[in-house]
């Protein structure tokens, strides 16, 4: 009755964004707990495939899917071939896909800065939702975690685009998991602190550390075991909550 071993066994689960960066350890985890892994990717099937590779070699079961996450049509191809893949219903769908993350100044901002972000972090998580819903309702359960960021606490300057779509995950993730709750649906949003990755190759982290209470910066597998805990039945009675991994760089929102 107590053993917790977060079991995700059989569980089908569809990461975005995940050739590379933290989307790519987030399905590494997934598949080593023993789910079924769709590795999305929107432009390096090469990346993707290293990354299904990686996930192979380590006995989990994965395989690499393009699509574009923003595009409904896509989204509608993507999970289709992800379900005759595995023969099932998506069990798990994690949020994690992004692109371009320009600093940019009010006075620099336009319209469609704000939308670009939006198109990553509501547009693509409603279609994908929209998308996988019905199989989660008929089971009468199902997971979704958004992927969002410590910036929502922090409100970096020059970043107010970026910001303010992730800011907008926090109300979306809150009342999705209101609406969902009856169906057995948890939604939660998780948020990663600086996780160095590898487009940060060479970046000095040290001034950022310096504020981390436990005194070192936080590793991709970090944020992947916190996506397999929020995925698993021990966190079946969580949702709608906002989980900072960051080493205690914020606290709750």
């Amino acid at each position: 009755m107590f053993h917790i071993n977060h079991n995700l066994n059989g569980k089908i689960a569809l990461v975005t964004g995940a050739s590379k960066g933290l989307g790519k350890y987030i399905s590494a985890a997934l598949a080593d707990s023993g789910a079924n892994v769709i590795v999305n990717f929107a432009h390096s099937q090469e990346a993707a495939q290293q990354t299904v590779d990686f996930i192979r070699s380590n006995g989990g079961n994965a395989i690499a899917v393009k699509g574009d996450v923003t595009n409904k049509e896509e989204v509608k191809r993507l999970v289709g071939e992800t379900e005759e893949a595995f023969g099932g219903t998506i069990d798990i769908l994690v949020n994690n896909a992004t692109g371009p993350q320009p600093t940019l100044s009010i006075e620099e901002s336009t319209w469609e800065d704000y939308l670009d972000q939006l198109n990553f972090f509501v547009k693509a998580p409603l279609l994908l939702t929209k998308e996988v819903l019905l199989g989660m309702k008929t089971k009468g359960e199902g997971r979704i975690i958004n992927i969002g960021s410590e910036v929502i606490q922090v409100g970096n300057p020059h970043f107010a685009n970026y910001v303010t779509a992730k800011s907008a995950q926090l109300g979306m993730t809150r009342s999705w998991a209101s609406e969902l709750g009856p169906h057995g649906i948890t939604v939660n949003l998780l948020n990663p602190g600086w996780i160095p990755v590898e487009r940060h190759e060479g970046v000095d982290t040290s001034g950022y550390q310096k504020g981390v209470p436990l005194g070192k910066m936080g590793e991709p597998i970090d944020i992947g075991n916190a996506v397999v805990f929020l995925a698993s039945n021990e966190a079946k009675f969580i949702t709608g909550q906002s989980l900072s991994v960051n080493g205690g760089f914020t606290f709750g929102i």
